[in-house]
Parts: structure tokens; C-alpha cells; sequence
């Protein structure tokens, strides 16, 4: 289950992938090959991947049109070491595959979107 701007949507993850990015402000190396960076802080993105649609294909449409929907940024309900956390951002890389049809009516798998942090988790 997750939770996107305040709606609980009941598809289970399957796997949440987490990876903390760091970004830099500027970063560029001197003659001398020294790296010299200015580290604005830790991004946390993750990575997420839902089961399939078969069991509520309504459900599973209304989040597929939520991690599609364009707009600028979402709030999203998301776990880390800690517990549970709200993040802004925004879903990129959406996409799911086709698993059959069945009477006309389409069933989908593979489920899978990446959410990019708006802010840093963690500042320099």
C-alpha cells in the first residue's frame, strides 16, 4: 500500500528500492586533477515496484492514472530506516506490461516507477 497526496492506494509493493544521491551544487577538477565540489546534500529516490493488477483492476487503474498524472510534484507517504516519512517529488520512468487480455478486458504486471526528491533529505 501507498499513499500519494492524502489517497491510500491498495496495491501492495513488491520492493522498494532506495538510493541516496548526492548532488553537488558545482563540482570541477583543478589542473592538478584535485576534485573540488560544493555539495548542496542527499537526495533520497526510490525506486518502486507493485504487484500486479489482476486482483482489483480498478484500483490498480486509479493508481496507474496517479503515477501518471501531470503534475509538477506529489506528496508521497514512503519508508526508510526510520520509519515512515512524507517526501515531494515527482514519479518518473512509469511503466507497466501488458500480461494478458482476458474477454476484451486488459490485465496488467510489472509495475514499476521511480520517485525523483524534490528537496534533500539530508543538507550539507
Amino acid at each position: 500500500m501507498i499513499k500519494i497526496d492524502g489517497e491510500f492506494f491498495d496495491i501492495p509493493i513488491l520492493s522498494i528500492g532506495l538510493a541516496a544521491d548526492m548532488l553537488d551544487k558545482s563540482a570541477y577538477r583543478t589542473p592538478d586533477g584535485v576534485l573540488h565540489r560544493q555539495l548542496i546534500g542527499v537526495y533520497y529516490n526510490f525506486e518502486l515496484n507493485f504487484a500486479s493488477g489482476y486482483g482489483n483492476t480498478n484500483e490498480y487503474a486509479r493508481l496507474w492514472r496517479k503515477l501518471t498524472e501531470p503534475v509538477t510534484f506529489h506528496i508521497v507517504t514512503l519508508w526508510d530506516e526510520q520509519g515512515e516519512y512524507q517526501q515531494s517529488g515527482y514519479f518518473a520512468s512509469t511503466r507497466h506490461t501488458l500480461g494478458k487480455l482476458r474477454d476484451g478486458k486488459p490485465y496488467w504486471k510489472e509495475l514499476t516507477t521511480s520517485f525523483i526528491a524534490k528537496e534533500p533529505y539530508r543538507c550539507a
